[in-house]
């Protein structure tokens, strides 16, 4: 059985005691749609051999970035592994296993597609919502209520795709720095503030100009887990101005971050 290549990733193992909820972002259909998407792969012809590997990998990453993965997504992988064990069978005992089908693969594509219908149906539902929104008029609603909505402001973005212009930056630093001394004052919140004094009177930036000057893959990574935290409170937003295009970030100025919580992720970050 194969085995991921733990070199891929670009990132080093980091103890960090603050983690990001990634099923506030996505799940795994949703990295699955990633890769096939990426890879440009037939839904219905899934190759399981790199679908796994590349999987695997991902879930690799996301744990050295300190993402806490949901035990949902270990679940699907072990699927995966399982789907490869059965296509590596000779035809002749595949064949004497008819209890998931013909072929192994079949339920998990049933899976994707319905994922993807009503995905595709939410989003046109959403793009709905906001058209009603600027045609009728209704009361405006506490801001609160808008931060703890479970929606996150990416549009045409997923975490896989921060996770993928992620590893670009990493990649592009050396593996080695001259200079290892991390700031004493290294926090999510610290790296929220900067994120936003960075975002503070533009339109919007590009998400690799968030990590100009960062030499240190802790400091990129906290920078990262920072981003992730704006978004999931909606003060950030990320999008694509054109497809394939650059990733871009820009604030949403009419909320700004709670301070008793950020003074939580304070003390949870220095494990306080």
């Amino acid at each position: 059985m194969d085995q991921p290549n733990q070199q891929t990733s670009g990132f080093e193992q980091t103890e960090l005691p603050y983690q990001v909820r990634i099923e506030n972002f996505e799940g795994p259909l949703d990295l699955l749609l990633h890769l096939i998407k990426k890879s440009e792969i037939n839904i219905y012809d899934i190759p399981i051999n790199l679908i796994a590997q590349q999987y695997l990998e991902y879930v690799e990453a996301m744990k050295e970035l300190n993402l806490n993965v949901a035990g949902e997504f270990l679940v699907m992988a072990a699927t995966l592994l399982q789907i490869k064990s059965k296509m590596l069978l000779p035809a002749d005992e595949a064949a004497e296993d008819e209890e998931d089908g013909p072929d192994p693969r079949e339920e998990l594509v049933r899976r994707l597609l319905e994922y993807k219908t009503y995905k595709e149906a939410a989003r046109q539902l959403d793009g709905q919502e906001k058209m009603w929104r600027e045609i009728f008029s209704r009361e405006p609603e506490p801001l609160v209520a808008e931060v703890e909505s479970d929606e996150t402001s990416m549009d045409n973005v997923s975490l896989f795709d921060l996770v993928d212009a992620l590893k670009a930056i990493v990649e592009r630093n050396p593996g080695k720095t001259l200079i290892e001394i991390v700031p004493d004052n290294l926090t999510v919140r610290e790296r929220m503030n900067v994120i936003l004094e960075t975002l503070e009177g533009k339109d919007s930036v590009s998400f690799a100009a968030l990590f100009d000057g960062s030499c240190h893959r802790l400091v990129i990574i906290v920078t990262f887990l920072a981003l992730l935290e704006l978004i999931r409170l909606r003060v950030a937003h990320v999008f694509q101005s054109e497809t394939f295009g650059p990733i871009l970030v820009s604030r949403t100025f009419s909320l700004v971050p709670d301070p008793a919580e950020l003074d939580d992720l304070d003390a949870e970050w220095r494990g306080t």
